[in-house]
Order: C-alpha cells, then structure tokens, then sequence
C-alpha cells in the first residue's frame, strides 16, 4: 500500500541506514567501540577458541549450547544431512559448467534454489518453529556439499561424497581437496568459521530477514543472502588481501607501495571496518593462528600489518584503522590448503548458519519489513503526453 505523505511522518534515514536500529535480536551484537563481538551470551572469540563448529551451530538455532549428549546428537544429525538429493547431484554439472567462469558462489545460488525444492521447502509462514528450524539446518548442512562439488566440477574432477565421521570443517575439508587434514588445520579452519558465523545487521544478514519478513522459504531467504554477499563490498576482501602482500613482495618494498597508494586515495585491502574503531577481534585471533603455524609468509604477513597502521596513523591522523578478518582469514586459508577461490564460498558456508538463525528469529515476527523511499525526481502529476 503506498504512503500517504499527508498521513504519514517520514524519517530521513542516513545513507546505507547507518546507525539505524532496524530490528530487535537476541542472535548476538558488534560492539565495535570496544573491538568485542558476541553470540547470543558468549564471546564468539572464546567459542571459537574452545568450542566445535556444531556446538555454535546449535547454540545460534536452539538458543543454547549443548550438553555432552546432544552435541553428539546434533552433530551426528547435521552430518546426516550432507549428502544430497540425487535430482540436486544430477544438476550440479550443469551449473558448474554453465557458471565456469563465475566460481562456486555463483552457482551456490542455483544449487541452493533446486535444494529447496528437491527438499519440499515450504514458506516459513505456513510452517512452525520447528519445521522452520529443520529446513534451516538441512539447507545449512548441505552447503558445504554444494560448494566443494561445484569448485571440483569447474576444475573438470569428480565431487567426493561427504562422510559421517568427520567434522563439519575437516568433513569440508576432505571434500574439497580429497585428502582427510590434519588435526591442525582442520581446528584453524574450524575456528576461522566460527568466528565469522555471525555478525551484526550487514548486508546479507539484513537481505535473509528481508526476504524472511514476507513470510518465503528459507531456501529464497538463503539466496537472497548468498546474492548480496556476491557483491565486492561484502565478500571476496580475504583473497583480495593475499594479491595485496603477492604485490607487496619483499619487506623493503612495504613503506614505498602503501604509501604511494594512500595518497593516491586507494584501500589498502585487509584494513579498516565500517565497525570497529579499534582493533577487530576476529583478526587478533586468527593472527594468533597464523603465528601458531609460522613460516616466511606469516612473518611476512605480520610486518606488513606493522608498517601498514604506523603509515596510516601518520598519513591519516585520528582514524583507527587496522587489520580487519579478511586480511589474517586469507594467510590462514592458504595455510590450510585452501585455493583463493574457495576463500569468499568458505566464508558463505559459515555465514549460512547466521544467515538461518537470523531468518528463523525474523520468521516469528509477522509484520513485513517495508521501508518507504523518498520521491526525488520530476513535479508530479504531469499529464500524459498524447501520441502522435
């Protein structure tokens, strides 16, 4: 129903709603004044450090942390779920091909839109909590399936069927390179994707509810979420952070490269966040997993952070800028084995779990999210030209 301007009060909301309190969650919130974030009652940091990927799962779409037993439960159930339809199986070559030069994220889209139907998804308005909850973590449960065997199909080799006994991280993993990791850097990977499950009202996060709001399946919620993130300002910063220390190159030429790019107005990729004022939590984190690993390219890694805010402190005083989660995630993914074109789909694999917590929080509001636009163009009404 359009707004009545005679009727109704219009709020001039800033550019982007920055700022704007758009929603109530008790999913988790950014603090971004103190460099802290959380899940629900927990540091995300301290889930991430003692924590398994299933446990955060069910924390963010159960509202708790399991106990010994139903972690074993959940976790049990969620593998269950990995393998796929065989009508989704079937397709999947066809989408690679189809998307070859568009990467696994894109043909995520399609994949998840046939999963939802192959799954008999219904809208979230017609079913229950828990029916909603259900679809939630089979949707979930089968991304990592999807995206490994669409990275796999567009290198022209076969997918590898998921298994049972492993983690979700060391089961995603193994279907991506074929080999069962190591325990290490099966738990790296397995923290990088908790810390990045959920945060805040960005983009995608926002797309899911809005798309939840008028009542589809999660499926349609997913994807609109998956879309958003496809965009350069949301995904792809942690490959796009490596190609900045590849272009870097040595130590002496840190100081020469960064300033020449600041004063000619670039980002440096890998810093600052619309957010943080301070140091991001995620990035101190997987520092200390980088570190954990060593080697010339961590080392590497950690004098260009160095150089990098003491440059920006003296070129542009009084802002903070640091390091962001793009820019230590990408140097541990490539410790891990992960090609960077894996780097924004492992993101989205993580992401698919708040992006469903989010959506099934919105789902219990009925009311549809509808902002208004302010008319900016041409005096109306203007009569209609006639033809001729």
């Amino acid at each position: 129903m359009p707004v009545n301007r005679s009727t109704a009060t219009l709020i001039n909301a800033p550019r982007g709603l920055a700022g704007v309190v758009v929603a109530d969650t008790e999913i988790g919130d950014v603090r971004g004044l103190e460099g802290f974030y959380h899940y629900r009652q927990y540091s995300a940091v301290d889930l991430a450090q003692t924590r398994g990927f299933e446990d955060v799962w069910h924390l963010l779409v159960h509202g708790e942390l399991p106990d010994a037993e139903r972690s074993v439960e959940f976790a049990a159930e969620t593998a269950g779920l990995r393998r796929l339809p065989d009508e989704v199986s079937a397709a999947l070559p066809a989408i690679a091909a189809a998307g070859r030069g568009s990467g696994p994220l894109a043909g995520m889209r399609t994949a998840l839109s046939l999963l939802g139907a192959a799954k008999g998804f219904r809208p979230v308005y017609d079913m229950d909590v828990e029916q909603r909850r259900v679809d939630s973590v089979v949707a979930a449960a089968a991304v990592p399936t999807l995206l490994t065997a669409l990275h796999r199909l567009g290198r022209g080799v076969d997918p590898i069927e998921p298994r049972q006994d492993l983690s979700y991280a060391a089961n995603y993993l193994y279907m991506l390179t074929g080999n069962e990791p190591d325990e290490r850097r099966a738990r790296a990977i397995e923290q990088y994707l908790i810390s990045t499950i959920d945060h805040g009202f960005n983009a995608s996060t926002f797309t899911a509810r809005v798309i939840a709001s008028t009542g589809a399946d999660v499926a349609a919620c997913l994807v609109g979420a998956v879309g958003a993130l496809s965009g350069p300002l949301h995904g792809g910063a942690p490959s796009r952070a490596l190609d900045t220390l590849d272009a870097i190159g040595t130590p002496d030429r840190i100081d020469p490269w960064i300033r020449e790019r600041v004063l000619d107005g670039d980002r440096i990729m890998g810093f600052g966040h619309a957010v943080y004022r301070t140091q991001d939590p995620r990035s101190r984190m997987l520092r200390e997993i980088a570190e954990g690993f060593g080697g010339p390219r961590v080392e590497f890694a950690v004098e260009v952070e160095r150089q990098v805010e003491a440059i920006l402190a003296e070129l542009k005083p009084g802002r903070e800028l640091h390091t962001n989660v793009e820019f230590y995630a990408g140097v541990v993914m490539e410790l891990c084995g992960l090609p960077r074109e894996m780097f924004t789909p492992t993101f989205a694999a993580a992401r698919t779990v708040g992006w469903s917590a989010n959506l099934l929080e919105q789902a219990q509001d009925s009311k549809i999210i509808r902002p208004v636009a302010r008319y900016v163009g041409p005096g109306a009404p203007v009569e209609v030209p006639a033809w001729g």
